[in-house]
């Protein structure tokens, strides 16, 4: 089992390298210059990758149609960097990692104090020098 883990880590990690190559170095469309991939999931039969991209949130949705008409080009490009005896089919997905924090933050920041979190608030610490006074047992 573990043998596949570190076999799927490997075939995600290459995947997403050559894909970063590919669209920094050999792909011009300015709609994917502000694009990051996030994440690859191969299959483990590697006949699909699933391909997680963050983008400028002004400009996500040209940068998925970018992706889109770019596809097939990255693909063939992809196979060649790649060498493996198929090229698998390439999914994009918006990753929406970023808006999900902002919107986590947003909430818990605005959030009102619960009532029992006032009032430990509120509540004095235990003084220190009442454990060094002697017990009652003691006498």
């Amino acid at each position: 089992m573990s043998q596949n883990n570190s076999q799927s880590r490997r075939n995600n990690e290459a995947v997403r390298t050559a894909l970063a190559d590919i669209l920094t170095y050999e792909i011009s469309d300015p709609r994917l210059q502000t694009l990051t991939i996030s994440g690859v999931s191969v299959s483990s039969d590697r006949s699909v990758a699933r391909v997680y991209v963050l983008a400028d949130r002004v400009a996500d949705e040209k940068a998925m149609a970018g992706l889109e008409s770019a596809k097939g080009r990255i693909r063939s490009l992809l196979g060649a960097k790649l060498k493996w005896r198929a090229t698998p089919e390439l999914r994009f997905y918006l990753d929406t990692m970023m808006d999900d924090a902002s919107r986590i933050e947003a909430v818990l920041r605005d959030a009102p104090a619960s009532p029992d979190t006032e009032a430990l608030d509120d509540t004095p610490l235990p003084d220190d020098s009442a454990q060094d006074a002697p017990s009652p047992l003691d006498e």
